[in-house]
């Protein structure tokens, strides 16, 4: 059940496949707060040596800010370029990235990219390539590890009625958070310290990251369901009655938010990381298991001391991006032997060789390898 410490859910506002759902809070996080910072340009540049430059569109920073005082600003939203990075970089791209992502910008400031660490932990997958050069595996790999990737992603501007859903939907009292739905499809999950933090950042959405999925059932433009159970006026005589009515069905709604709804968040087989401390908070970003025919979530989030979930920021991936992460995770589970991980997902060395190629991972075998097992599939009469 999706129900952090802390965070209840409140009433859905539907506007047509669009549908939001806020996250209240009681009482706002102490000592942490999202504040405002802007730059010059949303690029970020990352050389990754060889003369080779990874260029990324970044719509928006959050810098954290913890402290006891009650004068900090309220929220944060803005663009950040990346400068050149001249200390010695580490052998593998997932923690060169990483570091890059998430810098301190003071003795009690933290600045980060939403979900800039998530994308990166994906795209990298904690994994640094293989470590042995079985022969399979070309020197590229064993010397580099995985290079960034292109994933494709949509705005949040190019998700069909979410602009309009954000103009238009209440923001509530203490509305902390909020999950966003299109055509009863979890697309995001967004969580601030802050009521304020969330009031300024609420039209920020629009520049966040969605899937492919997302954007197609945008495009269709297929309706969100109606999910209430409605009131039974039996035994209702008075505006108490009704009062105490309308409550039992919101927390019927949000039992049934919690449970169903936004179920596909519960992961136990994922996995996480914390990328920074902040006197005594956590920067992290989890990993879903990338188990095929269900819903993969990855996100980055910040917890308290007491375990208080302060900041979330997910992104849905496409059923292709879960199964090249499937494949990886394989790989990386049996150390990289093509043979041991075929054997795992009871495969042939050479079609897991062309479900990499078909994957956009050729470049991790050897070109000799990949030719041979190309050839024995034409042989075979496989395409």
């Amino acid at each position: 059940m999706f129900r952090p410490d802390g965070l209840r859910t409140g009433p859905s506002q539907v506007w047509a496949s669009i549908r939001l759902v806020p996250l209240l809070r009681d009482e706002p996080v102490p000592d942490l707060r999202l504040h405002r910072r802007l730059y010059e340009q949303p690029i970020s540049v990352v050389e990754v040596g060889d003369g080779t430059v990874y260029t990324a569109y970044v719509p928006h920073a959050f810098v954290a800010t913890w402290s006891d005082a009650d004068e900090l600003p309220a929220a944060s939203y803005g663009t950040r370029l990346l400068e050149k990075d001249t200390r010695s970089a580490p052998p593998r791209m997932a923690v060169r990235t990483t570091r890059r992502m998430a810098r301190k910008a003071g003795r009690d400031r933290l600045r980060f990219l939403p979900l800039h660490l998530a994308v990166e932990g994906y795209l990298a997958l904690h994994f640094g390539g293989p470590e042995i050069a079985w022969e399979e595996w070309s020197r590229r790999a064993v010397a580099q590890g995985l290079s960034p990737r292109c994933e494709e992603t949509y705005l949040g501007l190019e998700v069909r009625g979410l602009e309009d859903a954000l103009r238009i939907f209440e923001i509530h009292p203490g509305q902390c958070g909020v999950l966003v739905y299109v055509a009863d499809a979890l697309a995001s999950v967004f969580v601030t310290p802050h009521p304020d933090d969330y009031r300024t950042l609420h039209p920020t959405l629009v520049e966040d990251l969605f899937g492919e999925l997302i954007y197609m059932y945008g495009t269709l433009g297929v309706p969100a369901g109606d999910v209430s159970a409605g009131i039974d006026g039996t035994g209702i005589g008075s505006l108490a009655d009704l009062r105490a009515a309308t409550a039992r069905a919101r927390d019927e709604w949000a039992d049934f938010h919690d449970e169903f709804m936004a179920g596909g968040l519960r992961d136990p087989d994922g996995s996480r990381q914390v990328v920074q401390y902040l006197n005594g908070f956590e920067l992290e970003r989890f990993l879903p298991s990338f188990g095929l025919r269900r819903e993969n979530h990855i996100g980055e989030a910040i917890v308290d001391p007491a375990g208080r979930l302060a900041y979330m920021k997910t992104f849905r991936l496409s059923d292709g991006q879960v199964k090249r992460g499937y494949l990886l995770k394989q790989l990386a589970q049996h150390g990289w032997r093509l043979a041991d991980a075929a054997a795992s997902l009871g495969i042939s060395e050479g079609n897991l060789a062309l479900r990499l190629e078909r994957s956009g991972f050729a470049y991790l075998l050897r070109q000799d390898v990949l030719d041979h097992y190309q050839a024995q599939a034409r042989r075979a009469g496989v395409t």
